[in-house]
């Protein structure tokens, strides 16, 4: 499974809905579960975005899908940004530099 940051704005449609209905925030919640997108961790913000999820996806397809359909209801704006775990990233680089390092032994070999 993939991770990915959502941030999410409400738009006034969405501000409106949250404030006569504040357990929305959890029903949306449910929807992505059921399609296979797992959220976990979940928090108000203060600032130029409203909500900040981690959220746990099969692939960039679901999140795609997911992102439009949520989007397409008029209630809110998204940036979705995928996600890499640190220890995940240094593990790649220094994968590529050995394989970068072992090519130039080769060549100096030759």
């Amino acid at each position: 499974m993939a991770l990915y940051i959502m941030l999410s704005k409400l738009t006034h449609e969405g501000r409106i809905t949250i404030k006569e209905r504040p357990e929305r925030i959890r029903e949306v919640a449910k929807e992505l579960e059921k399609i296979g997108v797992s959220i976990l961790e979940q928090y108000a913000t203060l600032g130029e975005y409203d909500f900040v999820n981690i959220v746990e996806a099969p692939d960039n397809e679901t999140i795609g899908k997911i992102s439009v359909d949520l989007c397409s209801r008029g209630t809110i704006e998204l940036i979705t940004l995928a996600a890499v775990e640190v220890d995940s990233l240094i593990g790649s680089l220094k994968k590529v530099k050995a394989e970068k390092d072992e090519k130039m032994k080769k060549q100096q070999k030759n």
